[in-house]
C-alpha cells in the first residue's frame, strides 16, 4: 500500500502492540467488574470457590509480575512468591484500592517489558514447579503474553460470576 501526500500512511502496529491491546481489554473487563465495591465486598466469598474479587485482583497482579520476570530474566529461576497460595487471598489490612494500584503497576511493567523486546520469539526456560514435566520447557515471550491474556480473561470471567452473586452487578450490568 502506498500513500500519497493527501492520505497519510496507515498506522502500523506490531504484533506486540496487538497482543498488549488484547491484554488491556481483558484487564479493563476486570476493572469494570470490581468498580464501586467496598473492601469488605472485595474480600467476601460469594460462591463455593475460595476466590474473592480482591483475591483475583491480587493474583492477577502477582501473575503479571512473575511472568514478566520469567520473560525478561530468561534464566529459568523460580520467581519469589510464584507458588505462594496467599496471592489468591485479600489479607487483613489490604484494600481494594491498594490492590488495584499494584495491578496497575504490574500492568505498566508488563507493557514496558513487552514493548522493549526486539522479538516476541525470544525463548526462555520455564521455572521448575511441582507440576512441571521432567524436562526443561521453553516458552517464547509471545506464548507468555498469550498465557497472560488467557489467565486474565479466565479470571475476569470468575470475577463476573462472583460480582453477580455479590450484588447482581457484573461487567455488563452495574447496579
Amino acid at each position: 500500500m502506498t500513500s500519497s501526500p493527501e492520505s497519510p500512511a496507515p498506522f502500523l502496529r506490531t504484533e506486540g502492540d496487538e497482543l498488549l491491546q488484547a491484554l488491556a481489554e481483558q484487564r479493563e473487563l476486570l476493572l469494570i467488574t470490581v468498580r464501586g465495591i467496598s473492601d469488605a465486598q472485595a474480600a467476601r466469598r460469594t460462591t463455593v470457590s475460595e476466590l474473592t474479587l480482591g483475591g483475583i485482583v491480587k493474583h492477577l497482579s502477582r501473575g503479571e509480575q512473575v511472568w514478566t520476570q520469567i520473560m525478561v530474566r530468561g534464566c529459568g529461576d523460580l520467581p519469589e512468591g510464584m507458588l505462594d497460595m496467599e496471592q489468591y487471598r485479600m489479607a487483613d489490612g489490604e484494600t481494594l484500592t491498594g490492590l488495584l494500584e499494584q495491578y496497575a503497576a504490574a500492568a505498566r511493567t508488563t507493557d514496558e517489558a513487552v514493548t522493549a523486546l526486539p522479538d516476541l520469539s525470544r525463548s526462555v526456560p520455564l521455572p521448575r514447579t511441582p507440576w512441571s514435566p521432567p524436562e526443561t520447557v521453553h516458552w517464547s515471550a509471545r506464548r507468555i503474553l498469550l498465557h497472560l491474556i488467557r489467565e486474565t480473561a479466565q479470571h475476569a470471567g470468575h470475577a463476573d460470576i462472583i460480582r453477580e452473586a455479590l450484588d447482581g452487578a457484573g461487567t455488563t450490568a452495574q447496579r
